[in-house]
């Protein structure tokens, strides 16, 4: 299955838009995209509404993003992921690393946490 990836930049974050699957095939495009996110530090938040599947492999890029963006004083946070992500999330223990919303709708307090 083909990865689609969409960036909006919001006031006080981007908005990174994941439609997909992500998996040894599509994780180096979806490390490309974070990559750039996370050099510019910020915050920026994962959309994963659209992510039917994510594999070990994408929870690696998702990590790696999430410290070096936290290593240039940024944040990477995940938005509503579908059930199937979620679990693998708390089953992997990193539903306790990152934030996570419920809603691709993040409100701006929230960067303050």
């Amino acid at each position: 299955m083909e990865l689609k990836i969409s960036k909006k930049s919001r006031v006080d974050h981007d908005l990174v838009s994941v439609c997909g699957e992500i998996d040894l095939y599509t994780a180096p495009l979806l490390r490309g995209e974070l990559a750039d996110a996370a050099v510019a530090g910020g915050r920026t938040v994962v959309d994963m509404s659209r992510v039917e599947f994510c594999d070990s492999t994408g929870l690696g890029v998702l990590l790696s993003a999430l410290k070096q963006a936290r290593g240039n004083g940024g944040e990477l946070e995940l938005a509503a992921p579908q059930p199937a992500v979620r679990r693998i999330l708390q089953i992997t223990g990193l539903d306790e690393v990152f934030t996570i919303h419920d809603s691709a709708d993040v409100p701006a307090a929230a960067a303050t946490q």
